[in-house]
């Protein structure tokens, strides 16, 4: 099988190319992490669980066919579910504020901040600052305002996202969560509830989709300091 890869896509979006690990066969990702690790590229792995990149020993398939030292070719972080091949793209200016409501919305925001560091943006994390406790992102606000992006993650009723539109300048980007059971369905609630903010101008990503979130950030802070990596 030959897989082509996108490598210049970070020069031409600012954002960059990414390998969704989940419905691949593991000969596929092996052998495409293979091909990756040869090239010497950075580059990004999502939906990939701990127990899956173990039992495919990614990270000695990794080190065995990259090139010069390959102590740290591939690192891989179980919270997020992600893993970073060579490091990652230069730093770059710009700063995104990740907004979590609790913490079993920690891995979709953790995904979303792995992404933006490997980036090469500067990232802050605001964890467990949901509106059950609202005091606890309205002391962080000033933080949060002093960021180019924000990206919003919540499930259960999402208000976060509203409340967080309500107070500051930049742009958000809401990500529903999967987070919560009954009428709150996998996420559709935290979905719709975000669609239908009257908090003006909020964007809304698929649920879980902590990646496209965080990339939604790294176009708007091209844009504010019109750089590319």
């Amino acid at each position: 099988m030959t897989h082509v890869h996108d490598h210049d896509r970070p020069r031409r979006l600012g954002m960059p190319e990414a390998v969704l690990c989940e419905g691949k066969q593991d000969s596929h990702l092996v052998e495409i992490v293979r091909s990756l690790a040869a090239a010497g590229n950075p580059i990004l792995l999502t939906r990939l669980p701990a127990e899956r990149a173990h039992d495919l020993r990614l990270a000695e398939v990794a080190a065995e066919d990259a090139p010069g030292d390959s102590t740290d070719v591939f690192v891989h972080d179980a919270v997020s579910r992600t893993a970073v091949l060579h490091g990652g793209l230069p730093a770059r200016p710009g700063t995104v504020a990740v907004v979590a409501a609790g913490t079993s919305d920690v891995g979709v925001a953790r995904e979303a901040s792995r992404t933006l560091t490997f980036s090469g943006v500067t990232v802050t994390e605001h964890l467990d600052v949901g509106v059950a406790a609202l005091w606890r992102v309205l002391d962080r606000v000033d933080q949060i305002r002093a960021a180019d992006a924000v990206v919003v993650v919540a499930g259960m009723d999402a208000a976060l996202a509203s409340v967080v539109g309500g107070l500051v300048p930049a742009p958000v980007i809401a990500v529903p969560t999967s987070v919560g059971y009954g009428v709150a369905a996998d996420g559709s609630t935290a979905l719709n509830s975000m669609l239908a903010s009257c908090a003006q101008g909020v964007a809304v990503t698929n649920i879980d989709n902590g990646f496209g979130g965080a990339c939604a950030a790294l176009r708007i802070v091209g844009a504010v300091h019109r750089t590319t990596t």
